[in-house]
């Protein structure tokens, strides 16, 4: 049974989950966005051939998708995670996601390297974002 007030945020335009959870869950006001690798929404499989770009556009329209189905945009997200399978990749990783949170006030974020990521990602990114 779920607490009153807590509600799952699905879209068809992110992959499905791979495991019991959820893409996002709307609670007190706020979302929490799960990580999300590079994975086509259509086919679930891996994007990018190991291109940390090409993962890291994947990721983020994957991410994009799911706060505009809660109803959020980018300027809303106040909090991310990116983990990175090489922080050799920073600076390509770091330039993509300016495109998307480099607008107005950026979230605060940490960026960590994970011995692995699931799928053999080379970036997963999450986020947690303001609703309103």
């Amino acid at each position: 049974m779920t607490a009153p007030g807590i509600e799952a945020v699905t879209t068809q335009a992110a992959p499905a989950p791979v495991g019991p959870y959820n893409q996002a869950v709307k609670a007190g006001g706020v979302l929490y966005c799960s990580g999300q690798i590079a994975l086509d929404p259509l086919s679930g499989e891996m994007v990018g051939g190991g291109d940390v770009e090409a993962e890291t556009r994947q990721v983020l329209s994957n991410l994009q998708a799911v706060l505009k189905e809660a109803g959020c945009t980018p300027q809303q997200v106040v909090r991310t995670t990116v983990f990175l399978a090489d922080l050799g990749d920073f600076a390509k990783v770091n330039a993509l996601y300016a495109e998307v949170f480099g607008q107005g006030v950026s979230p605060a974020r940490a960026c960590v390297e994970v011995a692995a990521l699931p799928k053999g990602a080379r970036v997963e990114i999450d986020c947690i974002a303001v609703l309103g």
